[in-house]
């Protein structure tokens, strides 16, 4: 299986709208209108410019099947990057979702923390972070979306030259 992550492009719009539904966000406070969506696009189309993240598309060959991407952020007190992913149901349960963030990890660099704030009930997502490697901190309170706090597990990866792959983006399995 040949797994790689592309930088997000305004073609992926239509892989956001995908993503976009109640099976894929049960876990996230239900999925967003049209707007909303549109919204999303633009900042993700915008995080390499403001040097905030990247967002990427996961491609299983040539074809889109979800996506990846890290973000700054400040988390009690400090700076780390939070990842999130989303894989469509037709390609979950085969490892793609991990392999997409350890290349996105490996992305982001070195040093500081990677942390995953997946809801304590999600176990597909919580199941991620442990194929990956992030230890597990504990739960907490975690506002998403913006206005509405989910109970979380709080996952952490520490941005090393060890824990991560090269940096290569593609997997192949």
């Amino acid at each position: 299986m040949n797994v790689t992550i592309e930088p997000w492009t305004t073609a992926d719009l239509e892989l956001l709208r995908q993503i976009n539904t109640p099976e894929m966000k049960a876990h996230l406070g239900g999925p967003e209108s049209d707007a909303q969506v549109l919204v999303r696009h633009r900042r993700y189309l915008a995080f390499p410019t403001d040097g905030t993240g990247c967002m990427y598309s996961i491609r299983l060959g040539a074809t889109p099947v979800g996506s990846v991407g890290y973000h700054a952020r400040t988390w009690r007190g400090e700076p780390i990057h939070e990842i999130g992913w989303n894989v469509l149901p037709p390609y979950q349960g085969r490892g793609i979702a991990a392999e997409a963030a350890r290349a996105a990890a490996a992305a982001v660099g070195r040093g500081g923390w990677l942390h995953a704030f997946p809801r304590v009930g999600n176990r597909a997502s919580n199941a991620v972070c442990r194929r990956v490697g992030f230890e597990l901190v504990g739960e907490c309170d975690f506002e998403f979306p913006p206005g509405r706090v989910m109970r979380s597990n709080d996952w952490r990866l520490q941005l090393t030259q060890k824990t991560l792959p090269s940096g290569s983006f593609s997997t192949t399995q």
